[in-house]
């Protein structure tokens, strides 16, 4: 019979063994060793059974083994000195307490994002923007930055995968029990739980309460719409993550960004931690969050809806992932409307204000839809990409949102992402590195990074890293044939009809990994463009290759689930299975032993359309070679010395087929003349792949201080959430007026703001040439109707040009009011302009808005140039 109620029974730990429950509910667990080591010996079969989660394990050991460890003097010592070392983490200073401008540092950063990748114990996350959350929340623990992560909890998480007979992608969600999870409810001084609202239209509410998850130092406050007031639909607003139609999206969306705020507000006032300065939404889902802000600073402090949004814009930072448009979420504005309309969220805030903020106003827009990326972008004074070429992507994708400006001038930032080494670097990667420079300082490597200490893996001897990789290789073949079976099983195969997957891979054979979500884009299946071709590959009699493909495509893309049909057909032909395997139901536990396992990590997408693409960064802590598309971090860090860049054929636009092709052949070609030869290049009497091992060293001391998270947070906190907080200072209600009354000054003297009129007065060219070194002086006439020279900066922007005359790397040279107003408004403005480059060159001189609270001189998105170049506006030097 099917029980009526589900709750869980718990076992009631001896005193002496309390410390247990404070080191199951920290997270941290995940990422260190010692304390899952703990763990593990209080039940080595549990824990293997429990899936490594200690709240499962304590929830099914036994009482009479509790009562054994209670007496065991030796674990107590263990685990007193544990728990001392996580109170020591969580309450001790790290390196944000450290730093000398500590003052002008937020005093907390509220972090929003739809999925958070912390550990498989917690199935919140889909693929690598949740991982990439993770991971952020980890390295920001690990530095002691005062954040606060924010997300939705969802009763059946992602789905899991499994393959039917014929290898079609099959979905199941799993019922979590937040109960059952490393969670606790927030609850008020009263003991009732924490609850938040939202107004949902014809009189209905959202309820939802807010569950923690303690991620080392750092919070993290998932939401919950499962809440016995909700009516039936409401308390289904959480149940899956990136589920449902357009409709329940939003009130996912609405409930993340709205609700999110109110959740911070009220663990902030039970838990006393100070309110954030600083609120960064990890892609555009969390977007309306600034909706709040605004109807909280409109109620509290009274400004009105423009001033508000100026506040609210200081202190936002927005980090945008994708750069396709169709990875953007858009909503009819009608949707919209009526959530935000008459008896709906927000009562008070104009919804023709909320519409505009959302709109695509711009040549090529739909003014049907609302986009939470171009809300969130309007709303964040500081935006950011996650790689630098996809910073440039960026710039090109949203520079309709900054009009007149080149693209190069759009706002947007780039801060590439990183890893979080200590939860993706094998243990057995770990005690290596420990035993060259130091358990301690190892740990400092991979958690703050930043240290010197990567250099001294260069003096690890070759047999030791050979030794290693080939551990770890063995380890995978092991995880593949065991996961393999039981997939087969779940296909409907007998125990008799497997014999064949106890000689599937070799320890001994190249290994070749590729994981990842299913989109097109990223290719899943350009290996097989050629199946002779791969199967001679797999076959060679002298190089052998073996690849382990794992990835999931999404429930509702029927064209990624073909793809991983195609790749599992291909698999399960008797001639190649046991050098080729697809496992299904990648995730978090799977990734940890995939990464290591590899010899090399393989990644093919369509570039410039994979935003990062972070899991190569964590083959690469763990001594795997990358082959890759320059596309993503690739692009930017790529060295011959550890890794090989697979050509492609961007220029061929349309024809996709021949794209495809060239760049599959390209693949087939490094892999048979380049990488197969330097694997098995075995030199000299130690019969060692020496060049190969050079390359592995060569990986872990130039890439690993690079690709860390810890890198990637300071940069955050350097670069973006520093000068965020003091914005946010700077913009009291009366400075947020002041600037929300100058914009609207300057916007509508705009139109009749004009460069009249350019020459130079000293050292100009001859003949169209000049000489490096020289300097030519301007002179420039413009129009500033009603506004003054306070108002804007007369810029002079020179540098190469291309051969349409486009000023490419320009630089700007402020110019100085040196005459006006004339009886017409007209004004003179003088100054330099230096010729430091050689080659083609040219100038032009425009005007944009200028006021102490702009981050840029773009963010108004207005810029006033000559109209007509070949009157004075502009001059060419070949």
């Amino acid at each position: 019979m099917k029980a009526i109620r589900r709750f869980t029974v718990r076992p009631v730990l001896p005193e002496t063994l309390l410390p247990l429950t404070d080191l199951a509910r920290n997270l941290r667990w995940s990422w260190h060793a010692e304390t899952r080591e703990l763990f593990q010996s209080v039940d080595p079969e549990g824990w293997q059974a429990a899936g490594g989660d200690p709240v499962r394990l304590l929830g099914a050991v036994s009482a009479a083994r509790l009562a054994e460890l209670a007496a065991d003097r030796r674990f107590l010592r263990r685990l007193a000195v544990v728990a001392a070392d996580l109170d020591d983490y969580v309450g001790g200073g790290r390196w944000y307490q450290g730093q000398e401008s500590e003052a002008g540092l937020p005093a907390a950063i509220a972090y929003f994002s739809p999925e958070f990748g912390i550990t498989a114990a917690l199935p919140q996350y889909s693929g690598g923007l949740g991982i990439l959350a993770g991971d952020h929340l980890k390295a920001a623990s690990d530095l002691g930055v005062p954040l606060i992560g924010v997300g939705l909890l969802y009763r059946h998480g992602y789905f899991r995968q499994s393959l039917s007979r014929d290898g079609w992608q099959l979905e199941h969600y799993p019922v979590l029990d937040p109960n059952e999870l490393p969670l606790s409810l927030l609850r008020e001084e009263d003991g009732a739980p924490a609850r938040v609202s939202l107004t949902l239209p014809g009189g209905r509410a959202l309820h939802a309460h807010v569950w923690q998850a303690r991620v080392g130092r750092v919070p993290l406050l998932l939401l919950d719409s499962d809440v016995e007031d909700n009516d039936a639909a409401a308390r289904e607003v959480t149940d899956r993550l990136y589920g449902g139609g357009s409709d329940h999206r939003l009130l996912q969306e609405m409930l993340l960004g709205i609700g999110g705020v109110r959740a911070v507000r009220a663990y902030c006032a039970i838990t006393g931690h100070p309110d954030p300065e600083v609120f960064h939404t990890n892609e555009g889902h969390a977007g309306f969050l600034g909706l709040e802000r605004i109807r909280e600073l409109e109620r509290e402090q009274g400004l009105g809806f423009d001033a508000a949004v100026e506040a609210v814009r200081a202190g936002t930072v927005f980090t945008t992932h994708t750069p396709v448009p169709a990875g953007i979420d858009r909503f009819e504005r009608s949707l919209v409307a009526r959530h935000f309309g008459e008896g709906g969220e927000l009562a008070g805030v104009p919804v023709d204000r909320i519409l505009e903020l959302g709109a695509e106003s711009y040549p090529g827009g739909d003014p049907g839809v609302f986009n939470m990326a171009v809300m969130g972008l309007r709303l964040a004074q500081r935006a950011n990409g996650v790689s630098t070429l996809h910073g440039a992507v960026s710039r090109e994708m949203f520079a309709g949102l900054w009009p007149g400006f080149d693209p190069a001038d759009v706002p947007i930032t780039s801060v590439t992402n990183g890893v979080h080494a200590p939860t993706w670097v094998a243990a057995e990667v770990v005690r290596l590195g420990a035993r060259q420079i130091g358990a301690g300082r190892t740990e400092d490597a991979l958690s703050v990074g930043g240290s010197r200490r990567w250099d001294a893996v260069a003096e690890i001897p070759d047999q030791d890293v050979w030794d290693l990789r080939r551990v770890l290789r063995e380890q995978l073949v092991q995880e593949v044939r065991d996961r393999l079976r039981a997939s087969w099983r779940q296909r409907g195969a007998a125990d008799a009809e497997l014999g064949w997957v106890d000689s599937v891979l070799d320890p001994d054979v190249l290994t070749i990994g590729f994981a990842r979500r299913v989109p097109s884009y990223k290719r899943l299946t350009l290996m097989l463009r050629d199946p002779d071709r791969l199967r001679r590959l797999l076959l060679d009699p002298d190089r052998p290759v073996q690849i382990v493909v794992a990835g999931k495509a999404h429930p509702a893309d029927d064209g990624g689930k073909r793809l991983v049909q195609e790749l599992v057909r291909f698999a399960d032909d008797p001639r190649v299975r046991h050098r080729i395997v697809f496992l299904p139901d990648y995730g978090m536990a799977m990734a940890q032993k995939l990464y290591p396992g590899c010899d090399v990590w393989l990644n093919n997408p369509l570039r410039p359309l994979e935003a990062c693409g972070t899991s190569g960064m964590k083959a690469a802590l763990n001594g795997c070679l990358n082959l890759s598309v320059l596309d993503g971090w690739w692009d930017e860090w790529f060295e011959p010395d550890f890794g090989w860049a697979i050509p492609t054929a961007d220029g061929l636009g349309a024809d996709e087929d021949r794209r495809d092709h060239l760049e599959a052949n390209a693949l087939y070609e490094l892999i048979e003349g380049r990488v197969a030869p330097r694997f098995y290049d075995r030199v000299g009497r130690t019969g060692l792949p020496v060049r190969w091992i050079e390359m592995v060293r060569r990986t872990l001391v130039s890439l690993g201080p690079k690709v860390l998270a810890g890198r990637m947070v300071r940069e955050y906190v350097e670069r973006l959430y520093a000068p965020a907080a003091l914005a946010h200072r700077a913009l009291t209600p009366e400075a947020a007026r002041d600037l929300a009354w100058w914009k609207g000054r300057v916007r509508a003297a705009w139109p009749r703001v004009a460069v009249e009129h350019v020459e130079a007065l000293a050292a100009a060219p001859v003949n169209g040439t000049a000489e490096l070194g020289a300097t030519l002086t301007l002179r420039v006439q413009v129009s500033l109707d009603a506004l003054n020279p306070e108002d804007v900066e007369v810029q002079a922007f020179a540098g190469r040009v291309d051969p349409q005359d486009v000023i490419r790397d320009g630089r700007s040279f402020p110019l100085k009011p040196v005459a006006g107003p004339d009886m017409e408004g007209r004004w003179v403005y003088e100054g330099p302009l230096a010729l430091d480059r050689t080659g083609p060159f040219g100038y032009t001189v425009r005007i944009v808005p200028s006021h102490p609270l702009l981050a840029t001189p773009a963010e108004l998105g207005l810029v006033a140039a000559p109209v007509d170049t070949d009157t004075g506006g502009g001059v060419l030097l070949r």
